[in-house]
């Protein structure tokens, strides 16, 4: 054999290798214009991240965990092609081996694109809760059908992407369908030929050498110390956690919470060391006025009410100029309890039900979504009905939606009253009601809410989930010119409207017997399409609305507390001010008996724990702080202040610590609820 002709026999022997590589490049870069997709589809909310941050460590934990994705994901393909299977040769199987490969990397540009719109629900890439989450639901195929008319232009990348994968993928058969005729070279493409000693060569050096590539890959490194990287890796790339979805994509987050524990238990601290610093039980209050005050109990879960939509909270945006677009909480604010700092727990409408209603916060994934909402858990209404409240559950939607219906029952909810309750009622329209998506529209389902309650035995405790506020951002037809478009952000007219259901719920409420008796409390479930920047940082993002309205102001007076308030601390704050005396869990605190300069709020975003307090916002992954921002003076996070404050970080740690062990602890031990 002629050494000139070394480099054609090269070729004809590693063909099939070449081309291996050559998909395997083009997966690298459909996977990188997803994400510039992805951010450009989502500018106002990560662009700050290719300004905040470094391009190159942005670009290196992109290329990491693509590396790990496309790995894992084209592990079949690679089986089909690099090992010296005798059977390789044949055109069939070289036939399904590229689509194979054509499959299954637009199967990756799917739902790399479906979650550049998702994202903007839940502010993280989709891991595999997802199929729970939705699981129960029968609307998704209106809901995909509409988000494909209205973000085409994905749609169109979509195709582009997959139409250049099946191009890269073809050309090997296009170059082999005419085989070299030259009598000194073999030719590998041919079936019923001996197969060349060097072809196996070829194809055994190559599958040899991936190997370990490939384990190293999936892994995140080579060394011992590199364990294989998890969604929370993406956060050392980027300046804030909001940030990581950028360099994730959404086949890794998938891959890496498939059957993976959620509450892995920390050791930090000891028993008796945990319990001193932090315990969510409450030894209940002995102030003994329960049996006197028995008042109602109402809690108004408002879809997407976050802080900025609400003009009296933000005086001073937009230079003093902001009006926000709910008149008429705005005024209803000036009767209620507020504070300075109100924050969500979570991202999603599920992570509020234990949140609120139980004192239960989101970490790591949706508790409702997890084995340990099979544990016995409490909540407010379980509580109550210990000492003789009526309670019920109120959601629009179809029974048993998102699983509040399971929650409510778990919770101690004695009834839950959705959409087929409203429909059997006489007193309103039924069906003729129903937004076409999701629920019942939110200004007849109030209403249908107000009427119930006066039905209730008093004393009673109840909450309602509304939902007009939601995509698809529709309003019924009747208030389409009353409520039309404004600006760029389609939730806006949506606000109005459910600002406008709750104006006609007071209205009801006010004429209905039990109205003074009763405590109110209006949140958001989370927040939701964010315009200005100050509602777009690791913490804007969970700026909820938090309101305690007493009309008889026996119990709350009006007016507004230098402090933090969270989502998991309204069951406490309400049990307290009830006088409730029994012992329950719940990790929030009790506002009404807790000193200003001690309140605090706690949120996980991206595998990263948040915990404010005081002037501090302090970010820790779980091992070690990553950030420390006075939040007050610096609320854009421009300056990071780890290590200028020691003994304020290490108490802020040592907090941090607790609440998470905590937690870990009782999920996995069954210790949500006291023994009785």
């Amino acid at each position: 054999m002629k050494t000139k002709h070394l480099p054609t026999i090269v070729n004809s022997n590693c063909a099939s290798i070449l081309t291996f590589a050559r998909n395997m490049l083009t997966a690298y870069a459909v996977y990188m214009l997803c994400r510039i997709a992805f951010v450009g589809e989502n500018w106002a909310l990560y662009h700050n991240a290719l300004t905040d941050g470094s391009l190159w460590q942005l670009l290196k934990g992109s290329l990491l965990f693509d590396t790990s994705a496309i790995l894992y994901t084209n592990a079949l393909y690679a089986l089909m092609v690099l090992p010296p299977w005798p059977w390789h040769r044949n055109e069939r199987w070289q036939a399904v081996a590229r689509w194979v490969f054509v499959v299954v990397n637009s199967l990756a540009v799917i739902l790399n694109l479906c979650d550049a719109v998702y994202v903007q629900y839940t502010g993280r890439r989709t891991t595999t809760t997802v199929f729970h989450e939705f699981s129960g639901e029968g609307n998704l195929g209106t809901i995909f059908g509409t988000e494909l008319l209205n973000h085409w232009y994905l749609v169109l990348v979509g195709c582009t992407l997959i139409w250049l994968l099946v191009q890269a993928s073809s050309k090997e058969k296009k170059r082999t369908s005419k085989p070299h005729r030259s009598a000194s070279l073999p030719d590998a493409s041919l079936e019923g030929q001996k197969t060349p000693k060097a072809w196996y060569l070829c194809h055994t050096v190559a599958f040899a050498l991936y190997i370990p590539l490939t384990l190293a890959g999936m892994r995140g490194g080579f060394t011992t110390a590199v364990r294989p990287i998890t969604v929370s890796n993406a956060n050392q790339y980027v300046a804030h956690p909001g940030d990581a979805a950028v360099v994730l994509n959404t086949p890794f987050s998938l891959i890496r919470t498939i059957g993976k524990t959620s509450f892995p238990i920390p050791n930090y601290f000891s028993e008796e060391e945990l319990d001193s610093i932090y315990t969510p039980v409450h030894p209940g209050t002995k102030t003994g006025t329960l049996s006197t005050e028995r008042k109602n109990v109402v809690i108004l879960i408002v879809e997407s009410f976050g802080r900025e939509f609400i003009g009296a909270y933000n005086e001073d945006l937009d230079v003093g100029k902001y009006k926000g677009y709910t008149p008429f909480v705005d005024s209803l604010y000036q009767h209620c309890l507020s504070f300075d700092y109100t924050f969500a727990n979570g991202r999603k409408s599920i992570d509020a039900m234990p949140s609120i209603l139980s004192g239960i916060p989101m970490f790591i994934e949706p508790f409702v979504l997890t084995p340990a909402s099979m544990n016995k858990v409490s909540g407010i209404a379980g509580e109550l009905g210990k000492v003789g409240y009526s309670s019920a559950f109120f959601h629009g939607a179809e029974n048993g939606s998102m699983g509040f219906q399971a929650f409510a029952n778990s919770t101690g909810f004695q009834q839950y009253l959705g959409r087929d309750e409203f429909n059997q009622d006489k007193r309103f329209h039924g069906d003729a009601d129903f937004d076409g998506t999701w629920a019942i529209w939110d200004e007849p389902f109030l209403q249908f809410y107000a009427q119930k309650m006066t039905e209730m035995k008093e004393p009673f405790v109840t909450a309602v989930f509304t939902a007009s506020s939601h995509h698809p951002f529709a309003v019924p037809e009747v208030y389409q010119t009353r409520f039309p478009e404004e600006g760029d952000n389609p939730l806006h007219k949506c606000i109005r409207y459910t600002d406008h259901a709750l104006r006609r719920f007071f209205e009801t409420a006010r004429q209905q017997p039990w109205f003074k008796n009763t405590l109110f409390v209006l949140t958001s479930d989370h927040t939701n399409q964010p315009d200005h920047p100050e509602y777009k940082t690791d913490l804007g993002l969970y700026a909820g609305s938090i309101l305690f309205y007493d009309p008889s102001e026996t119990l709350i007076k009006p007016g507004r507390r230098h402090c933090i308030a969270q989502q998991i601390d309204i069951m406490p704050s309400l049990l307290g001010l009830l006088g409730y005396e029994k012992p329950y869990v719940a990790f929030g605190q009790d506002l009404f008996h807790t000193p200003d300069e001690e309140t605090w709020a706690i949120q996980y975003n991206n595998g990263i724990y948040q915990l404010v307090k005081g002037d501090y916002l302090l970010q820790f992954d779980g091992e070690a702080t990553k950030g420390v921002y006075n939040y007050r003076e610096d609320w854009m996070q421009r300056h990071n202040q780890q290590d200028q404050h020691p003994d304020m970080q290490h108490d802020m740690e040592r907090l941090i610590k607790a609440t998470i062990q905590a937690y870990m602890t009782r999920m996995n031990k069954d210790q949500l609820t006291i023994a009785q």
